[in-house]
């Protein structure tokens, strides 16, 4: 079990939520950019794609706010994958000045990859946790992020906003 006084961080941040998360927010980010990194894929290439598929064709602007994604990632991303063949992007019959991504057949594939990928981060970011606990871990996330996101939507503020990482 592990002894508080071998700690090198003090208590009084060892014990916050607020110090918690993000500390093992940038590890988390490590692990996931070092394995996207191998295969020469980015995080956005996975928001974006799996946001295609549940939802279907989408434009560019509503894909990041689907994904919490700033809007010229967003056409950076897009324009990779498009450059890959793994979306499609065409003109909007209805506003010729909006195009609508669709993803592809190979994107599906993609998207099986990179979740794998992913699984196998949650795995190592998670070994210590049973499944239940996992799931009741992502369960009290979901529920932190869903009140504060659901806040600013309604125009409360909940303090600072999102910073990257």
């Amino acid at each position: 079990m592990d002894n508080p006084a071998d700690r090198r961080t003090p208590t009084r941040l060892h014990s916050k939520p607020t110090w918690l998360i993000t500390h093992l927010a940038t590890y988390a980010g490590r692990l996931l950019g070092e394995a996207f990194d191998a295969g020469e894929w980015r995080r956005y290439h996975y928001a974006l794609l799996a946001a295609l598929e549940e939802f279907g064709p989408a434009s560019q602007a509503e894909l990041g706010r689907r994904c919490r994604i700033d809007r010229s990632y967003v056409v950076e991303a897009v324009t990779e994958l498009a450059e890959q063949k793994l979306v499609v992007r065409a003109h909007d019959p209805a506003d010729r000045r909006r195009n609508i991504i669709t993803i592809t057949d190979a994107g599906i594939d993609r998207l099986h990859r990179l979740g794998a990928t992913l699984d196998g981060v949650q795995d190592a970011l998670l070994a210590p946790l049973s499944q239940h606990e996992r799931a009741e871990l992502t369960d009290l996330l979901s529920r932190v992020l869903d009140h504060h996101l659901n806040s600013r939507r309604d125009g409360a503020s909940s303090g600072p906003g999102p910073t990257a990482g």
